[in-house]
């Protein structure tokens, strides 16, 4: 039994193909259907049958997909382990839901700052895969809500940040002004997120999934900045940070509207492997992250785009100006 063995048997499990498997490793489809057959043979078990144009896992299939995962990420923690030595980089896989990504670029910079050769990587994924990420070793750290309980056992996992959403749009919208709305009678609205695909675990995607929301017309920007924007110009409502449109809201280019049950108060949560087995990099991130300095450094920065890789002494953070947007939406609007 080989390494190599084991990952084409978890990437045949995890996409279901022996294609899909191929493809993500670079190798031609028989050399994957070898591995399997050779751990086949000597573990005396099918591990997985046709069913359909998938496959389906035999009971010994799903219980070596989780070890065989687990044994993965052992190899790649050990071989990072060895790697950690002064003067070479270390890395820190960072999951975090789409918001969450976007706004954390300042409390990253602010540990870089302090860590010397580390580099950080940063991964947009839904919440409800953080466990999985964390227990195959495919993200050391993940950012945004916390595990189901039922994987507290094996997640370690603290609250770092207390953020306040609000529904805004611009002072001209229809419902600006208006006193108590029901939130089921938003479903109407026109509603603007971020990138495409809600997160039913935090912020928009929640508070629709509470509230039996179904918008008829939702609209998906590049980013929650460019979201505040196109509701700043005037093209409908967005549920978002409260710290992040403040200056917004300051200026009147946003009023925030009178939703029942809003502002929701939302806990960002830092979660690592528990029981010891966490990367001591991410244990030292996840303990910065709770700090009034990581705090400040978020609630005061703006909404942008940070770049997926943070390299050490070189800290890129691409952000978009959300009045930069503003102003550019009324100037177009002058044109016309």
């Amino acid at each position: 039994m080989t390494l190599a063995q084991l990952k084409s048997f978890v990437l045949v499990a995890r996409h279901g193909s022996v294609k899909a498997a191929a493809a993500e490793l670079e190798v031609t489809e028989p050399a994957v259907s070898v591995a399997v057959a050779a751990l086949r043979k000597e573990l005396g078990d099918e591990l997985f049958v046709r069913d359909g144009r998938g496959i389906a896992l035999t009971d010994g299939g799903r219980r070596l997909a989780v070890l065989a995962g687990e044994i993965l990420g052992l190899a790649e923690q050990a071989r990072r382990s060895v790697q950690d030595s002064p003067g070479q980089s270390r890395v820190v896989q960072i999951a975090a839901t789409n918001i969450v990504a976007e706004h954390i670029g300042p409390l990253i910079e602010a540990f870089t700052a302090r860590n010397a050769g580390l580099e950080l990587t940063v991964e947009s994924i839904g919440g409800a895969s953080f466990a999985d990420l964390l227990e195959h070793r495919r993200a050391d750290i993940a950012l945004g809500p916390p595990p189901a309980p039922e994987r507290s056992a094996t997640i370690a996992t603290v609250p770092f940040l207390r953020a306040r959403l609000l529904v805004v749009a611009a002072p001209g919208h229809p419902l600006a002004g208006r006193r108590n709305i029901s939130p089921a009678s938003l479903g109407d609205q026109r509603w603007l997120i971020g990138p495409p695909g809600l997160d039913p675990t935090m912020g928009a995607g929640l508070f629709f999934a509470r509230g039996g929301l179904e918008p008829k017309d939702l609209a998906a920007y590049t980013s929650h900045a460019a979201a505040i924007a196109a509701a700043a110009a005037g093209e409908g409502i967005i549920l978002t940070l409260a710290h992040s449109v403040v200056e917004e809201v300051r200026r009147r280019a946003l009023v925030r509207l009178d939703v029942r049950g809003t502002p929701i108060l939302e806990i960002w949560h830092a979660s690592t492997l528990g029981l010891g087995r966490a990367l001591p990099a991410a244990l030292s991130l996840q303990r910065f992250a709770t700090t009034s300095e990581a705090t400040h450094a978020i609630s005061t920065g703006r909404a942008g785009t940070t770049s997926l890789r943070v390299r050490p002494a070189v800290h890129v953070t691409l952000w978009r100006s959300v009045a930069a947007d503003i102003d550019a939406a009324a100037g177009r609007g002058a044109k016309n």
